[in-house]
């Protein structure tokens, strides 16, 4: 039997269920049978299961959630979860077994570095440009390791994800705490399929929601919201992120 940690955490215990149909829908076709599946003292999924394929199905887990790492090591890059956002920091649970209640930290100053040319804006500007918000899945790069905290930035796959974000102009609705199938009946029930072009994953509970071009991501969320009661929703507004910037940044976009 293997026992892995996955990158993906849960947000009330009733979506172990869900999560459960997910990766067995995941791993069908492979002779291997989920035992347990249960969340670590800082909430990842702990999967246990057997089979004559369990090698090919950790393999597949690997591939298409990730697997939190083993320790916390300096230039590391790996997936972590908003945990807080004081006024000079960031502070992130990241994906890792040991330490397992070590966070990550991002100063303001390298935010503001990364996301707005070295401008001294406060925490709060940064969060309302890029819809960062507590449980927003993101990764970031390990540069130092502490007794009690690890310092931090974003990593560069992270940035080309915002940067094509915002190359897009498409608004998103930033979705966390909820499965594929939840999000796509709101939508229906709000009657919103129609303002949308896509959807993409930033976790088994995490989905950006592409709207359509002139369509605003601000008005969708009382529509959605409401079919989605137990889930957290932000706005990324690539539009809002150009005209903050001014036309000597936008090099950086293009």
């Amino acid at each position: 039997m293997l026992t892995a940690t996955l990158l993906s955490r849960v947000y009330y215990s009733e979506q172990l269920e869900v999560v459960k149909n997910m990766l067995i829908n995941l791993l069908k076709g492979l002779n291997v049978e989920i035992h347990e599946l249960e969340t670590t003292k800082r909430g990842w999924l702990r999967i246990s299961f057997s089979g004559e394929d369990e090698n090919a199905a950790l393999s597949l887990l690997e591939k298409d959630i990730g697997l939190c790492a083993d320790k916390l090591d300096k230039f590391l890059s790996i997936k972590a979860y908003v945990t807080k956002l004081d006024r000079n920091e960031l502070v992130l649970n990241p994906g890792v077994v040991f330490p397992g209640d070590l966070d990550a930290v991002i100063p303001l100053q390298q935010l503001q570095a990364q996301l707005v040319d070295g401008r001294k804006v406060a925490m709060e500007k940064i969060r309302d440009l890029y819809g960062l918000c507590e449980n927003m899945p993101l990764t970031i790069k390990i540069i130092s390791v502490g007794e009690s905290q690890a310092g931090a930035m974003l990593a560069e796959r992270q940035l080309r994800m915002f940067r094509f974000w915002t190359k897009s102009l498409l608004d998103r609705v930033i979705v966390l705490g909820a499965s594929e199938s939840q999000i796509q009946r709101a939508l229906k029930n709000a009657s919103c399929q129609n303002d949308i072009v896509g959807m993409e994953a930033l976790g088994l509970l995490e989905y950006a929601v592409i709207c359509k071009f002139g369509t605003d991501a601000v008005g969708l969320i009382p529509k959605i919201g409401k079919h989605l009661s137990m889930a957290a929703l932000a706005v990324f507004n690539p539009r809002k992120i150009i005209e903050f910037l001014n036309s000597t940044t936008l090099k950086y976009w293009q």
